[in-house]
């Protein structure tokens, strides 16, 4: 996985890449659903910073440069009911793919997350046919847990998607910034 990977609240200057992810071009053959209202991004982030207590979103940036690669997203689920977890996403711009940028991105976000909340499940899921996000989220150390069938509506059928899951007792703390 490349180190030079690191995660930080999106800025205004990302808000023009942000928006190219909901091209269908940029987007490519797993990431389009619709076209969606054009300003509300900017509005989100103008409003709460693309961060609540039930999720958000964070640019995955370079880390020697900094430039914007793509961005994570989380919201909260219940998989029981007292048991939140977190639903994870990751996009990134069709030039940056295929690096391990993404695979980086998502163990960095499983971290943050299990650092900075209560919960204890992280999960993440995608279409069966997307190999390469299923090797990425795999080389993050999520978990398959199986196929949850007709799960997703894009470009006109329902898709199976392929659950993955990583554990707080997966993931070993990382280390305080004193030591």
């Amino acid at each position: 996985m490349p180190a030079h990977v690191r995660l930080r609240p999106i800025t205004e200057d990302d808000l023009p890449h942000l928006e190219r992810l909901q091209d269908r071009e940029e987007a490519g053959p797993f990431g389009f659903f619709g076209f969606h209202d054009p300003g509300r991004l900017r509005r989100e982030w103008a409003d709460r910073g693309l961060l609540t207590d039930d999720g958000g979103r964070l640019a995955v940036a370079h880390g020697a440069d900094g430039r914007f690669l793509g961005e994570v997203q989380w919201r909260r689920v219940l998989q029981g009911p007292a048991s939140p977890c977190w639903n994870i996403g990751i996009s990134l711009l069709a030039a940056e793919r295929g690096r391990g940028y993404g695979t980086r991105a998502q163990r960095l976000l499983a971290e943050y997350l299990f650092a900075h909340t209560r919960a204890n499940r992280v999960e993440a899921s995608t279409d069966v046919a997307n190999t390469a996000e299923q090797k990425a989220l795999e080389g993050a150390g999520f978990t398959r847990e199986g196929v949850l069938r007709g799960a997703c509506f894009r470009d006109g059928a329902w898709r199976d998607m392929v659950m993955y899951a990583v554990l707080r007792s997966d993931v070993p703390p990382a280390p305080s910034a004193g030591r």
